[in-house]
């Protein structure tokens, strides 16, 4: 577990751009359970949550199609709502950070951390957009 104040800055920089914070698996369970399409972002600490995903996510939701829900567990720190969150990412092995869009409460777009390592912030931001293109109302 990180300290709170460590954490505190990288979850604001999701949550200030309209992301909800999971805490618990009933709260995974909630957002899932919504019509629609939802991005769930598995936070992280790392330099690459930091320089790459956060910052593509937060890019890609400047398209004309976009999620009806945006959510978020911490890695290393909300453990049973990160658990929850990652036991609806299956057959993806767990990884942080990573980004996956639902419809329905069913999977259908998945980024993983190899995804997101040493790939620029734009070019994540293009992959959702492409997927919110072709599957956000």
């Amino acid at each position: 577990m990180y300290p709170e104040e460590i954490v505190k800055p990288m979850r604001e920089e999701l949550t200030l751009n309209g992301f909800k914070e999971l805490f618990s698996p009933q709260d995974v369970d909630d957002v899932l359970s919504k019509e629609g399409t939802t991005l769930v972002v598995v936070n992280s600490i790392c330099g690459c949550a930091a320089a790459n995903a956060r910052p593509g996510v937060i890019k890609s939701l400047s398209n004309e199609k976009t999620p009806d829900q945006l959510a978020t567990v911490f890695a290393g720190v909300d453990k049973e709502a990160t658990d929850a969150a990652r036991s609806k990412m299956i057959p993806f092995p767990p990884s942080s950070p990573s980004i996956a869009l639902f419809k329905d409460g069913e999977l259908i777009h998945m980024i993983e951390r190899h995804h997101i390592e040493g790939r620029p912030a734009d070019l994540i931001s293009q992959n959702l957009k492409g997927a919110y293109n072709q599957f956000c109302a």
